[in-house]
């Protein structure tokens, strides 16, 4: 059970090859005739056998023919009598690769995979290397160089441009995979187990679209938690929906999402073929994760200055060195040298100076990473300074980069460059750009970490009243709420707004301006008018009672007479917000598919369209996302002392996105929404206008991870938090586990006794791993649920001051088994904690919100040796019998 569950068909240790009489060539279809080649062109690791569907035999020579994978290469008629065939002779897993094949047959392909349990790959992709098994099951070429990047992609075409580009720059894969369209057997299930294999260390997707962004968030997410993930998409669509209607949804793009979904995912994401090479050679060379300010060695002016300037056009910081590391480096530079922005050594430097400066610069905490560029010139010295930075790989902790310019003079010192797996780059724009990669991966780390629930620490919303004001207007069949109803819902999630009411009649809302006092603004209410500007629907700065009612009955006749058969329930009568430094904000959300809700954040204002001024995130957000998402915004710039305003209070705007967020958490109906203008000064934000869209709810967003299946990203499952006494004296909190809980959990593990660790990990390692903590740490509570035991403690400190920590007592868990019906668990609890019901407890609710999620079946293995263990199950009703792969264990089972 601790092998992965596409181990058969990515590892598998046997393969039977259906594709034609290997004896009779001209028989063969290309594609089978190309695989069998493939297949036979290196030793494979494993048993290998190829069996002709057109020959007789007997049960026993099918029974030799078991295998774990069939690999199917046949005319499209005898695709599905194969996979029967592979069916009958036991085997896990299937890749067929047979073109051609009509809708029916690729539905019956799969209705008997479903049938018996295989992971079916294929029809469409050209399927998959593992070079490290001598295992080329593929039409893609020469099997790839052993190494440590994995590559999934819908294309078969760009993956053999992406292997023959990796054969001439010694780039070695662990996995390929050619998906295709739709495959059975998905980009999410393969990014699962690379995350979970040893051999991959960095992984490339190329990507054209998803049918499920749940099952592929929660695995690029358990994916780049672990390794670096570089996803390059094709499909690009333009933002501008002619059917929206807010300004969110006419500005907001599908790939505008997309680029939020990936940052919040954890991964990179490149725009080009180009510069998908350039990441992959970075992750070649396993550089982790790093900040953004990037040092320039140089021996020419021009290009260090042309590097200087992308790296601010995308975002990154010039690398400047330390005064006391400027101070060490001048005396061994040449007298030309400049150290105050680029480190620039002149023509005239050599290798040793080139060692100092990089040495130098590498060391300095003010540095994240280091580019060496160098401009070729007749008899300089390119070959000594390349093997400088050969030597100084393995000495240097961060990311080393090159850009030797030139050509045929510089081929030797590229090839040292590529021997020593640095990175090296034509030009000084693409170096940057590759640097620029792993400081977003590092930024988007960040984003990764950030577990927030549905509901913030501020005060609790009035979340029934809303539903009550969603169902009455769709008991109406309208969808778009009026600027009062919409007002309304905000206010039931304490976002300020300004006071406003509707008038029916001119004299009505005379009377009501003189009581809100003037100046007033008037807005004309209609379900049927998105943009009350465009009809001419709103008047600003209205100063007296008589010019109220002339407004009034001059818009209500001017609005009828531009949009014939508009609905207009009245007039609305607001006072004036008195911010006179004011900055317009918009904060909105639109639904985006597949991804969901998604939560829009710019400046504000008549104008939003034109501005386009847009920072995405996915819900739901914490303060920490909240402020990144503000940071992300030109209208960011504005929020300080800006033209003689004072600073905006950036915290109640940090407030009211938590507030959003938390309407787009829990209340599933909403599909587009736009607060605009939000105003903003040094005292506070107030919502002027607002406008929402609402819709029923899918039936299968509302059956997906319960009362947040319509969500990508499901939220820190805080309902499952309960403190309980703790048996002997004291308490203890039972909560779900969160990134915050690495340390904890490390010093738990560290701290059992070699039996228990054995018995958890079946394993004598004495602390996690830092991947196995990663993962165990930050999980997707869509797939899997760990739950802490946490002791509060009080322990004095050195200077005799009493401090209160926390301490980890135990862990349960399960994992959802691929059949989605029933999942594995795991217990382990503090040997000093033994015999006090911790186990019991944590046992019962890890089953429970197993139960919440509608699986019927939890299981486990236990070593026969673990007598507590057992007695702990029999005790809470699990059926305990022997395990048949292994005798050393024991299959405890129960239904939910």
């Amino acid at each position: 059970m601790d092998k992965h569950y596409l181990t058969p068909l990515l590892t598998p240790q046997s393969i039977v090859v259906l594709a034609g009489d290997a004896d009779a060539p001209d028989t063969l279809t290309p594609q089978a005739g190309q695989l069998q080649a493939n297949l036979r062109a290196q030793h494979y690791n494993g048993r290998l056998t190829f069996l002709d569907t057109h020959t007789s035999g007997t049960l026993a020579d099918l029974a030799q023919a078991q295998a774990d994978l069939a690999v199917i290469a046949l005319p499209p008629a005898e695709a599905v009598p194969a996979m029967e065939l592979a069916s009958r002779i036991g085997c896990r897993a299937a890749l067929v690769l047979c073109p051609g094949l009509d809708g029916a047959q690729i539905a019956e392909l799969q209705r008997i995979a479903r049938r018996d349990n295989m992971h079916l790959m294929g029809p469409n992709g050209l399927g998959l290397q593992r070079p490290a098994l001598g295992l080329n099951a593929s039409m893609l070429g020469p099997l790839a160089a052993s190494g440590p990047l994995g590559l999934v992609s819908q294309s078969g075409a760009l993956t053999s441009s992406m292997l023959d580009w990796a054969r001439s720059n010694a780039v070695g894969f662990s996995t390929v995979a050619s998906m295709g369209p739709h495959p059975s057997v998905d980009i999410a299930q393969v990014l699962d187990f690379m995350a979970n294999d040893p051999a991959t260390h960095s992984i490339i997707v190329y990507l054209e679209g998803i049918l499920s962004a749940r099952r592929f968030m929660s695995a690029l997410r358990s994916a780049a938690n672990v390794k670096p993930v570089v996803v390059l998409k094709a499909g690009r669509r333009p933002a501008g929906n002619e059917a929206a209607q807010t300004h969110s949804g006419a500005i907001v793009g599908s790939d505008d999402v997309f680029d939020a979904a990936l940052r919040r995912a954890g991964a990179v994401r490149v725009r080009s073929f180009v510069e998908l090479f350039s990441a992959a050679k970075c992750l070649a060379s396993r550089y982790r994760p790093v900040g953004r300010r990037l040092a320039v060695v140089t021996n020419g002016g021009g290009p260090g200055v042309l590097a200087a300037d992308w790296i601010n056009e995308i975002g990154l910081e010039l690398g400047r060195v330390s005064t006391e590391t400027a101070s060490a480096l001048a005396p061994q530079l040449p007298p030309g040298a400049s150290l105050t922005d680029l480190i620039d050594l002149s023509e005239e430097a050599t290798a040793a100076q080139y060692r100092a400066a990089i040495e130098g610069a590498s060391r300095d905490r003010q540095i994240d990473g280091v580019l060496a560029i160098y401009s070729s010139k007749p008899g300089g010295p390119a070959d000594e300074v390349a093997q400088v930075l050969a030597d100084a790989r393995n000495k240097v902790s961060k990311p080393l980069l090159a850009c030797w310019m030139g050509d045929a003079s510089v081929g030797q010192a590229r090839r040292v460059l590529d021997g020593a797996a640095i990175p090296s780059f034509r030009t000084p724009e693409a170096a940057v750009g590759a640097f620029g990669n792993i400081a977003s991966f590092y930024q988007n780390q960040q984003l990764l970490q950030q577990t927030p629930p549905p509901l913030s620490a501020l005060a609790k919303p009035d979340v029934e009243g809303a539903r009550l004001v969603i169902e009455s207007v769709l008991a109406e069949r309208r969808k778009v709420l009026t600027e009062m109803e919409s007002k309304t819902l905000l206010s039931a999630f304490h976002i300020p707004v300004t006071n406003t009411i509707l008038a029916r009649n001119a004299n009505e809302a005379m009377m009501i301006a003189t009581q809100l006092g003037f100046p007033v603004a008037l807005k004309i209410d209609s379900p049927d008018i998105t943009h009350k500007s465009d009809v001419q629907g709103v008047a600003l700065n209205v100063m007296s009672g008589p010019s109220v009612r002339d407004t009034y009955q001059d818009m209500v006749e001017r609005v009828a007479r531009l949009q014939p058969g508009a609905r207009i329930n009245g007039v609305t009568v607001q006072k004036m917000a008195r911010a006179q430094r004011g900055r317009e904000i918009c904060i909105g959300m639109v639904t985006d598919e597949p991804f969901g809700p998604v939560i829009m954040f710019g400046a504000g204002g008549t104008m939003i369209e034109l501005i386009r001024d847009r920072a995405m995130e996915l819900p739901p957000l914490n303060q920490f996302l909240a402020r990144r998402l503000i940071e992300r915004s030109r209208v960011a710039e504005t929020l300080g002392e800006w033209r003689g305003a004072a600073a905006a209070d950036r915290e109640a705007l940090e407030r009211v996105l938590l507030r959003v967020s938390e309407m787009v958490c829990e209340l599933p109906q909403l599909r587009e929404m736009d607060i605009n203008p939000l105003i903003l000064d040094e005292n506070g934000v107030v919502a002027v206008d607002a406008r929402i869209v609402i819709d029923h709810v899918p039936q299968a967003a509302g059956m997906a991870g319960g009362s947040y299946g319509h969500l990508a990203i499901l939220p820190y499952p805080a309902r499952y938090e309960q403190l309980l006494p703790l048996r002997g004296g004291g308490e203890y909190t039972i909560r779900p586990i969160h990134p915050g809980d690495a340390q904890m959990l490390q010093d738990f593990v560290q701290a059992l006794s070699p039996e228990s660790r054995y018995f958890r990990y079946v394993s004598s390692m004495t602390e996690l791993p830092p991947a196995m903590l990663a993962r165990f740490a930050l999980i997707d509570y869509d797939r899997e649920m760990a739950l802490v035991a946490v002791l509060k403690q009080r322990t004095a400190a050195a200077d005799g001051t009493i401090v209160e920590t926390e301490r980890v007592i135990g862990v349960s868990r399960y994992v959802t088994n691929p059949d989605q019906a029933s999942c594995e668990f795991s217990l382990v609890v503090a040997d000093d904690m033994a015999g006090k019901g911790l186990g019991t407890r944590l046992m019962e609710a890890i089953m429970q919100a197993a139960r919440d999620k509608g699986l019927t079946e939890i299981q486990g293995l236990v070593l026969a040796s673990n007598p507590n263990m057992l007695k702990l199950m029999r005790a809470l009703g699990f059926s305990v019998k022997a395990y048949p792969d292994d005798p050393d264990f024991r299959l405890a089972t129960h239904a939910l």
